[in-house]
Parts: structure tokens; sequence; C-alpha cells
């Protein structure tokens, strides 16, 4: 029969048996493997990850200081830049400079203006955007016009001078301005002097082949030739020279009519009289003061 108090007591007494205290302590919990995985998963995690901090960390430097090198690099370049344009627009300016004042030189030796060269260059200029070149090759048009009479400088003063007619002798030797201009400058790669070697040598053509140096006629004149023609003689014409008291205006219309495509470029014609008043106002604000 089941006896309580026996076995209460058997219970106590192993309780308090060291052997069997003993027994209990040597048992052996297995390891869980796959936390022991995921544990060192998770230090290589930090590891990997610090490591890819620190080289992040270093590369930005890196980039830090190469990013101000290069834009102090790129700041040099950029001034270097402007003092360049700098200097060629000082070059360029001193070159226009150049240009205006040896035209205005060929023109003073003739008794003429300085006026008149540059109402020359501003006819040129507008004559060629009413034609329809680009406001870029106007502009070197109008640069470059002056120094169509350069070649007069080679011209003795007997006859650049003389007051009245010339001989066939001296005309022969005045129309060698044209030629003498263009050898003065035709040997410059600058495009602003090319220009005006053309304009030298060409704007004393006529449309119908008559004209000097070269007997070209039409479109074989050069559209700067044929421009500086009209601008040169509308002046020429009418301002007092050596030579001649100036005319009226509508003598000159006349004459620009009747040399309609015998001695002017038809169409040029055509523009300058649609576009009178522009030329007209131009040459109001550079009239020649009379002392």
């Amino acid at each position: 029969m089941f006896n309580k108090n026996n076995d209460r007591r058997k219970i106590n007494d192993d309780r308090r048996n060291p052997d069997i205290e003993r027994r209990s302590s040597d048992i052996i919990i297995p390891e869980n493997k796959l936390i022991s995985e995921i544990e060192i998963l998770r230090e290589e995690f930090i590891k990997t990850t610090e490591k890819l901090i620190r080289d992040v960390k270093r590369q930005d430097k890196i980039m830090v200081r190469s990013d101000k090198r290069q834009q102090k690099e790129y700041d040099q370049l950029q001034l270097q830049l402007k003092q360049v344009e700098f200097l060629n627009k000082e070059i360029e300016e001193t070159q226009r400079e150049i240009i205006f004042t040896m035209g205005a030189i060929g023109e003073s030796r003739s008794k003429e203006t300085g006026n008149h060269v540059r109402r020359v260059a501003e006819y040129s200029k507008l004559l060629a955007l009413f034609y329809g070149l680009d406001p870029s090759t106007a502009e070197l048009l109008k640069q470059a016009s002056p120094m169509h009479d350069i070649g007069k400088i080679a011209i003795p003063d007997s006859i650049l001078n003389k007051p009245g007619r010339l001989t066939a002798e001296e005309r022969v030797i005045m129309d060698t301005h044209a030629g003498l201009g263009y050898e003065m400058l035709r040997h410059s790669t600058r495009p602003l002097l090319k220009i005006a070697a053309t304009v030298a040598n060409e704007h004393h053509e006529k449309w119908d082949g008559s004209g000097y140096p070269n007997g070209l006629s039409g479109e074989n004149i050069h559209i700067y030739g044929r421009i500086t023609a009209i601008a040169d003689v509308f002046d020429a014409l009418g301002c007092d020279r050596v030579y001649k008291k100036a005319w009226d205006d509508e003598k000159i219309f006349k004459l620009f009519r009747e040399e309609r495509a015998k001695h002017f470029d038809p169409n040029l014609i055509d523009i300058f009289f649609e576009n009178l008043d522009d030329f007209l106002e131009i040459r109001e604000k550079l009239k020649d003061i009379v002392n």
C-alpha cells in the first residue's frame, strides 16, 4: 500500500545525497550551432562594415582634397583665359586704331578730312548690313574700309594735290594707288588686314568692267570692293576737294541712278536709295566742322 510519508522521506534523502547532486551538474546542454554561426557572421559583418566606413571616409577626404586642387586649377585657368581675352581685345583695338590712323594719314595727304574715312566706314557697314552680310563681317568691313586709299601715301604731292584736271600721264600714276595699297596689305594673315587689302585693290573697279586696276566686272568684284565704292564716291562727291567743289544731293543722286549697272552694283544702288535717310543721318552726324 502506498505510503505517502515514506515517499516524502525518500525524496528528501535523495536531495541531500551528494552523489545525486554531482550527477545532475555533470549534464551538458548541447550547443546551438545555428546561433554560433549567426554570432560569427555578426562579428564579420561588423568588421566588414567598419572597414567600409573607414575606406569611404578616407576616399571622401581624398576627393575633397582633389576637388579643392581641381577647383584651384580651374580658377587659375579661368583667370588666365580672362587675361588672354583682355590682351586679345587690346590687340584688336590697337589694330583698329592703327588702321584708322593710317587711313586718315592717306586722306590728309590729299587735303581731305579725317571725317571722310569715318563716314565711309559707317556707310560701308550700313550698306553691308542692308545687303545681308552678317553683323561681324559688316563690322570688319567698317574697320577695314578706312584703308581704301592707303596707297595714296606713295603718290607725289604734285599729283595728289593738283588743283586742276590730271594729265593722262598723271592719271596713270594716280591710278596706281589701288595696287600700291594692296601690295602694302596683302601679305598679312590677319582677317582685318586681308579685307583691307581687298578693299584697297577693288574699290575703283566698276560693274561694267571699265574700272581699275584689273578691269574686273560684275560679281567678279568682291562685295567689299563694290560696297566701299559706293560709300567712297557718295562721300567724296559731297565734299570739297582741291580739284572740285562739293556737289549738291540731287546731282549726286542723278549720277548714282545713271551709273547703276555701269559704275556701281545695281542691287547695292537700289538698297542705297531704299535706305537713303539712314545714310543721310550718318552724314549729318559726322559732318565736317567748318571753322
